[in-house]
């Protein structure tokens, strides 16, 4: 059979881009490596991450309830319970991918990928055979994975990427997180909740590098007031697994410090991603890659093959699904024939924690060094009713705009939801939206995001509840 479109890879950016093509009349197929759709995001990301950290911050929250007048007794923790629940809520993501394909009619196809040329995909399916399919565009979605550290030997049992962190049947007592980026972030957090002692292991001087450093600063109070210890400007060197207890080599980054032994039950290896691009035959169709091993690819994300495109995670730009998903979209328009595009000046990104960190757009880092007059707003949580009742007063929301036209350049949030609050800006910024348009809106009260309409009032000229 031939196809108008295969796509290779069905995480976030695959099957959305699968799914939108066939809803504009495309023939679509999707070739999966995985047992299950859904791509890295949906079975050993995104999704799983966010049920244990949701059920983690649940557990904590018990010990805080009598501040509310709400009596129990300690929290008792059933970790499979938890473990179980991770598991449902990936399989009815899964479950849902294929519903779409289905309800589309996707072919979805589970085997290796690998591009032979122009036009044709063969599949290796898991017994050996392989089929070869033809089509007039071929998508690589093919996403990452995580990026090793030099000399540590990864078991996902004891010493464990995202994937492995996801999977601990007991809580270790001491865990050390290597890299301080979102992964290592939320995973520790939610072992911290559990009982593990964490400590933070990051070879720059400071957490979450590339986020507003104003926010990133108090972010990382609220962390340590949780419990988490930080090494920074520190690496590790070696990570000793024969014995009962790991031993973890760190030294200053800068000449001068002393090297150090700690130990570990458990060491998480989260510092980064790398496009996944072996085994797809990219070298021998002819697809060129950059420095970093991402394909390279036009406006229209063709490769410099023609007939072959890529996107997400493989491609350059911050590796998020949602950006991933909208690169699905707009090019299944283009291959339809219509006019698709991403605006990458309005793409949100959220450090999932408690609180949650959210963001869009330029940093005052960014602003400064481009040479940009800009005006800040902020309004904390701690002046806002809701959140008094609610006693989630850290944190706050910081709103940058253009000092000569008051059009909102970026939005920064750090505090309990966050992570929905920013979407407001995000949308604000897609049309181009000036503080004073946001701090004209009505907004509903009492709630959280009223500290949103303050930080752009303040922007603009002044808040009211300040």
């Amino acid at each position: 059979m031939s196809y108008d479109l295969i796509v290779i890879g069905s995480g976030p950016g695959g099957y959305v881009c699968a799914v939108k093509a066939a809803q504009l009349g495309l023939k679509v197929a999707v070739v999966e490596k995985r047992a299950t759709y859904g791509g890295t995001c949906l079975n050993i990301g995104c999704i799983p991450s966010k049920a244990l950290l949701h059920a983690s911050e649940r557990f904590d929250e018990v010990g805080h309830l009598g501040a509310l007048g709400v009596k129990v007794g300690p929290a008792e923790l059933d970790l499979p319970a938890m473990l179980a629940h991770k598991d449902a809520t990936v399989k009815s993501n899964v479950d849902g991918v294929a519903y779409l394909f289905k309800k589309n009619k996707i072919d979805g196809i589970i085997g290796t990928g690998r591009i032979l040329a122009t036009g044709k995909v063969e599949v290796t399916k898991a017994d050996g055979a392989t089929e070869v399919l033809e089509t007039k565009a071929i998508v690589i979605a093919t996403g990452s994975d995580s990026a090793p550290l030099p000399g540590v030997t990864i078991d996902e049992t004891r010493v464990v990427t995202s994937t492995g962190a996801l999977e601990l049947s007991s809580v270790p007592k001491k865990l050390i997180v290597v890299g301080a980026g979102v992964i290592g972030l939320e995973l520790g957090s939610v072992w911290r909740r559990l009982g593990a002692e964490v400590t933070v292991v990051e070879f720059l001087d400071r957490i979450l590098p590339g986020m507003d450093g104003e926010v990133v600063k108090q972010f990382q109070r609220m962390l340590q007031k949780q419990g988490i210890a930080f090494r920074l400007g520190t690496k590790v060197t070696s990570v000793d697994a024969s014995g009962e207890s790991l031993k973890v080599s760190v030294e200053p980054v800068k000449e001068g410090g002393s090297a150090e032994v700690l130990d570990a039950d458990v060491v998480l290896v989260a510092i980064g991603r790398r496009p996944y691009t072996e085994g797809l035959g990219l070298a021998e169709a002819g697809v060129a890659l950059d420095e970093r091993r991402r394909v390279k690819v036009d406006a229209h994300y063709q490769t410099n093959v023609p007939g072959i495109y890529a996107i997400g995670d493989v491609i350059a730009g911050p590796m998020l699904a949602h950006k991933a998903e909208d690169e699905g979209v707009a090019l299944a328009e283009i291959l339809a024939g219509q006019a698709g595009h991403v605006n990458y000046g309005a793409i949100p990104a959220v450090v999932y924690t408690n609180p949650e960190i959210a963001s869009v757009g330029a940093t005052e880092e960014e602003l400064k060094a481009a040479g940009i007059d800009y005006k800040i707003g902020k309004f904390p949580f701690s002046a806002n009713g809701r959140a008094r009742a609610m006693l989630q007063t850290e944190g706050f929301v910081k709103i940058l705009s253009d000092a000569k036209t008051d059009r909102v350049l970026g939005g920064h949030i750090v505090g309990t939801g966050a992570g929905e609050m920013i979407h407001e800006i995000v949308v604000l910024m897609e049309f181009a939206g000036s503080a004073e348009d946001l701090g004209r809106t009505t907004h509903a009260h009492p709630t959280m995001s009223e500290s949103v309409k303050e930080a752009a009032l303040a922007a603009w000229t002044k808040p009211i509840h300040m």
